[in-house]
């Protein structure tokens, strides 16, 4: 059953019951969604409440590359790229018990998908569309946007990834609001899914 916490509450958890929740999680959170949705820069202060290690599965694949992924995509195309990024997200998640966050197709590979439901915490950042559009616009740096409108794009990419999405068993919007709040939402609806 999913955990749909579309709605931020306006308190804060306090330092005592974030550590009591982040004793009680026994292995990595992932966290899923389209480009845009924030699960870096939320995974960063989700990490950082939680008292625990944040990685970014993009950044690791670039890394194992010595590539940027929108060269990996460039020279050996999407298939390739999806198939390396699953197989660091599974190293991942056997080297971590804190926060991942994952490109937003990785979620949408069944293996990738199975893999995450079954060893992980998976949490979806979901946001409206004018919210992805904006944040992706900062950066020229997401291959599936080249060449198209990123609204249309992003709106058909969503339309195809949702019902993958929709397996993770934790939902948070994160339209408005600091990032913070987000990572508090998480927090909470962890300890409820818990």
């Amino acid at each position: 059953m999913q955990d749909d916490a579309s709605t931020h509450r306006a308190t804060r958890l306090t330092d005592a019951e974030i550590a009591g929740i982040a004793r009680r999680i026994d292995r990595p959170v992932v966290l899923v969604g389209l480009m845009g949705a924030g699960k870096s820069t939320v995974g960063r202060r989700l990490a950082n409440l939680l008292g625990t290690d944040f990685v970014d599965a993009d950044d690791e694949i670039e890394d194992a590359a010595q590539l940027s992924i929108a060269e990996i995509f460039s020279e050996f195309g999407e298939e390739y790229f999806r198939d390396g990024e699953r197989r660091v997200i599974a190293r991942l998640i056997g080297e971590s018990d804190g926060v991942i966050a994952t490109g937003g197709g990785a979620f949408v590979n069944d293996e990738t998908r199975a893999l995450i439901l079954d060893k992980a915490i998976a949490v979806w950042i979901d946001c409206s569309i004018d919210t992805l559009v904006e944040r992706t616009g900062r950066r020229n740096t997401r291959p599936l946007l080249q060449g198209g409108d990123p609204a249309q794009i992003l709106s058909r990419l969503r339309a195809e990834r949702e019902p993958a999405y929709s397996q993770a068993p934790i939902r948070i919007a994160s339209d408005d609001g600091p990032h913070l709040e987000t990572a508090n939402a998480i927090i909470e609806a962890i300890d409820r899914w818990l």
